[in-house]
């Protein structure tokens, strides 16, 4: 549906939503290619076929830039800015791709792994589980030795849909959509640091909390923290 809303092709994450501005031409990777003005990098290397990796960015939700994913080169400018919230400018030269930028993403990638199950690695199907495919990660990088949170219990109140907080890598996908797309304000980050986490309402079940079912924050969460019930056969097991 919110593909239809902003004028996007099915099937495509462009990572932020399409801007209405006079045209702007820049070169992505060798690639040349003209979005309007205001568009992020991340839309217009999607565009010019050059997807940026990503993890708290998409196209139903503006660009929050927390995940450090997604960073890049420009030319002539120091440093590694996150592709999702750097507006595109003329003659601007992006590079997505080099060894720098692999080490880097990994890194971040890492950490995110640091707190989520090494069992659920293999075989996942979600949008997290294709990033670290993509960049080359098939294992966990720090075993499961450190601190973690894979005692935490699945929140299977909701008749439609579950939450998994095993699963869940705090990119605030599902509050910023309950928030930007529905308007009910349920969900909310609580803590900080290693103790943030998702809660709705007052930390209570998703059935007893202000959650209205509509489905918001299980189409943008991305590694399937947020799931549908439908989807699974018989009783639902966590890691």
């Amino acid at each position: 549906m919110w593909h239809e809303v902003r004028g996007l092709k099915d099937e495509v994450d462009f990572g932020t939503p399409p801007r209405d501005g006079p045209p702007v031409t820049l070169e992505i990777d060798g690639v040349m290619i003209t979005v309007p003005a205001g568009s992020s990098v991340m839309l217009a290397a999607t565009k010019a076929d050059r997807a940026i990796p990503k993890l708290c960015a998409t196209d139903m939700l503006e660009a929050f830039g927390s995940c450090r994913v997604c960073l890049v080169e420009i030319e002539g400018r120091n440093g590694f800015p996150a592709s999702c919230t750097t507006p595109v400018v003329e003659g601007m030269k992006v590079k997505t791709r080099s060894e720098t930028l692999k080490r880097l993403r990994k890194g971040v990638l890492g950490l995110y792994l640091s707190d989520f199950p090494q069992s659920e690695i293999p075989d996942g199907w979600s949008e997290f589980h294709e990033t670290l495919k993509a960049e080359g990660i098939t294992s966990h990088p720090y075993g499961e030795a450190g601190a973690n949170h894979f005692d935490a219990k699945v929140d299977d109140s909701n008749p439609y849909f579950l939450f998994d907080p095993t699963k869940c890598i705090v990119c605030s996908r599902c509050v910023r959509a309950c928030a930007e797309v529905q308007g009910t304000f349920a969900i909310t980050i609580d803590g900080r640091g290693f103790e943030s986490k998702v809660v709705a309402s007052q930390d209570q079940p998703f059935l007893q909390s202000e959650c209205v079912s509509c489905g918001a924050c299980v189409q943008a969460c991305p590694s399937h923290a947020l799931v549908e019930k439908s989807l699974f056969e018989g009783e639902y097991k966590n890691a």
